[in-house]
């Protein structure tokens, strides 16, 4: 059982760092950047291959996690800005982020092949026993990278003039940008901000798989699951979400058989968009605020009464 937790906490943190990039991204310009997954392949893939090169571990993942920031704000400006500039309302960010992780993928494919490659080990090999269970340094960082990641964001937010800017786009974009705010550089920002989670991101699970150019499917779709099961409207909530279907992929696996993790996450995800369509955690929030609305209303009537 304890194996489990561990095992959870490691992938969600996975989860939960590709969720928080699509959050961020969300919360500044209200699009999901759907090629967020294929950043975290474009840093496992950058990794894979300075490594091979004979580049120190440290240096490749260096250059892996800039290739997926520099990724984050390409995005933005190639595939997300022109189509915002000519109509805010639309949803055909939809089609031109999904044509952006087609390509690259398909592009992946073709510079390094459709095989996986090597990764390097960097501090999976070391493995500590707690209790019978073990955990490897590798999973722990994870864990701890995730966690830490979540800490800077809200100090970043509460604490600093570019959260503050972040909060106030969040809330009203177009009353922002007619005070002087500077939208697109804040837009920017977050899009890098969320290549940089994916990139980390790639660099904490590439040890433990393999560097593959269709590696970005599957942890993009985990990362949007998790952002599904936590709530979009904050990153925080998205690290959550990203936790809870760790917990869950790894139970399913231990508790039902090794593909239940394929498919009873998702069953879960159903049941929380049936029960808490914004997420467990705003709904949580919005259940909270229509209590004290209700309360509110009720001392209004008492005191009308009396």
């Amino acid at each position: 059982m304890l194996q489990v937790l561990f095992s959870g906490l490691a992938i969600g943190a996975v989860y939960g760092l590709v969720a928080m990039g699509f959050a961020m991204a969300f919360y500044v310009t209200r699009v999901i950047n759907f090629a967020q997954g294929q950043l975290l392949m474009a840093s496992v893939m950058v990794t894979a291959a300075v490594s091979s090169a004979g580049a120190p571990a440290v240096l490749a993942a260096v250059a892996g996690i800039a290739t997926a920031t520099a990724g984050g704000v390409a995005v933005y400006f190639l595939a997300v800005r022109p189509v915002l500039a000519f109509d805010r309302f639309s949803f055909a960010w939809l089609v031109s982020t999904l044509g952006v992780a087609i390509v690259l993928a398909t592009g992946a494919a073709i510079i390094w092949g459709p095989t996986s490659r090597a990764f390097p080990t960097m501090l999976n090999g070391h493995t500590l026993h707690i209790a019978g269970a073990g955990v490897t340094v590798q999973e722990l960082l994870a864990v701890v990278v995730a966690l830490a990641a979540v800490l800077c964001f809200e100090v970043v937010r509460r604490r600093t003039l570019l959260g503050k800017l972040a909060m106030a786009i969040s809330a009203d974009p177009e009353m922002a940008s007619a005070v002087g705010a500077n939208t697109r550089t804040a837009a920017a920002v977050a899009f890098g901000v969320a290549g940089l989670l994916a990139g980390v991101a790639g660099v904490l699970i590439g040890p433990i798989t393999f560097a593959n150019p269709y590696l970005g499917d599957t942890y993009g779709i985990a990362g949007f699951v998790a952002l599904m099961i936590g709530g979009i409207e904050k990153p925080a909530a998205a690290m959550a979400g990203g936790f809870i279907l760790g917990l869950l992929d790894q139970g399913a696996n231990h508790f039902i058989n090794s593909q239940a993790s394929d498919w009873f996450p998702f069953l879960i995800v159903v049941a929380v968009l049936l029960l808490a369509p914004s997420g467990l955690f705003s709904s949580t929030e919005a259940i909270v605020n229509l209590r004290r609305r209700f309360h509110s209303a009720l001392r209004a009537d008492w005191q009308q009464q009396a």
